[in-house]
């Protein structure tokens, strides 16, 4: 986006992704990822010989051999799952793959929409074939597709839809908005519709409070926001802290609500005053632990694809004495112009 590129992401749906995993398919899969002969057996045995059975009260059914699928509801289940579907980026060649279980997504950049639909499609044909040649199946009503672009470059568009068909004639659907890993994205990455959702619903859940205000004593209140209420506006609010300051705003309010609440103090009372009786940061000081993501990338323990969003800068010509200082470089839009943020990193402290 920042370079005035097109980015298309689809969205695949397995259809019961966790209950037709091949156990043939699978086994092979963990032969070859290095599992021994001894382990292998063992696994084998684990998925092997099931059987279900419905029971009501009282009454069951026969028993049906389970010939297919992981574990639900285990530890193994997932790990399974992600090691099944491991090899589906292997057919992905020219696009980008992020697979979080059942969760994936395929994406790439062209200059205009063209090229950006050839490619897609493409590479979503490579994944039919190997849906099929691995026995899964694919949701087509639930998968879906998204154009990510700037504002002026998606106004340019006649028909900012991105066109992908399926082996069966289908079309799949486009769609403007989206929940993926617990955000709702939109074409702009402005995260409005993810801000508009999280206030729609802990508003009607703080009025609930509110009702019942007179049965919760202040510490109850304020351990109510803090357990309750504040974990869903500090979930990846890393991710929507670059979201205009009109988005933020809203959030900004929510927060000051939560501290009237705790307090049972006047609506009219300074955030400034709240904050400082409750001993809270404010929400934007909350978002701090950005500096623990970037201390992950200078480690080295973030994903390579985050780790190449800050580079280390060269180092300064002049002897200073932050010269020894570590130094990140990370690309960024403000508003129509792309430049570069230098950010500064000392103890926990960044400064941009």
């Amino acid at each position: 986006m920042e370079q005035g590129n097109l980015t298309g992401a689809i969205f695949l749906d397995f259809a019961k992704a966790f209950d037709t995993v091949d156990h043939g398919i699978l086994l092979k899969k963990l032969k070859n990822s290095g599992i021994g002969d001894r382990m292998l057996t063992w696994f084998q045995s684990y998925v092997s010989d099931q059987s279900q059975y419905v029971s009501i009260s009282g009454s069951s059914s026969l028993p049906l051999p389970v010939t297919c699928g992981v574990p639900q509801g285990s530890i193994l289940g997932p790990l399974l799952f992600t090691i099944f579907i491991n090899d589906l980026p292997n057919v992905c060649n020219a696009s980008t793959v992020h697979m979080y279980a059942d969760d994936i997504v395929i994406y790439t950049s062209k200059p205009n929409l063209q090229q950006l639909e050839a490619v897609l499609q493409e590479q979503f044909t490579e994944v039919e074939k190997w849906i099929k040649n691995n026995k899964l199946f694919l949701n087509t009503d639930k998968t879906v597709t998204m154009l990510f672009g700037t504002a002026p470059k998606l106004h340019k568009l006649q028909n900012p839809h991105l066109c992908v068909g399926t082996k069966s004639n289908g079309m799949l659907t486009t769609v403007t908005s989206l929940k993926y890993l617990g955000m709702w994205l939109d074409p702009n990455l402005s995260f409005s519709p993810h801000i508009e959702k999280l206030s729609s619903k802990l508003y009607p859940k703080l009025g609930a409070l509110y009702r019942n205000k007179s049965c919760l004593s202040p510490a109850v209140r304020k351990q109510i926001v803090q357990q309750m209420l504040m974990p869903a506006i500090d979930y990846r609010d890393v991710v929507y802290a670059a979201a205009p300051q009109t988005h933020l705003h809203k959030l900004t309010t929510l927060y000051n609500s939560f501290c009237c609440f705790a307090l049972q103090c006047n609506y009219m009372t300074h955030h400034c005053d709240m904050l400082k009786e409750l001993n809270w940061p404010s929400l934007e000081s909350r978002r701090l632990h950005l500096s623990s993501l970037v201390f992950k990338s200078i480690s080295g323990k973030l994903p390579p694809y985050l780790n190449r969003l800050l580079p280390p800068a060269a180092p300064s010509s002049y002897n200073l004495r932050s010269r020894t200082s570590t130094y990140l470089t990370c690309n960024t839009t403000i508003q129509k112009n792309s430049g570069s943020v230098l950010i500064f990193l000392q103890s926990t402290t960044i400064m941009e």
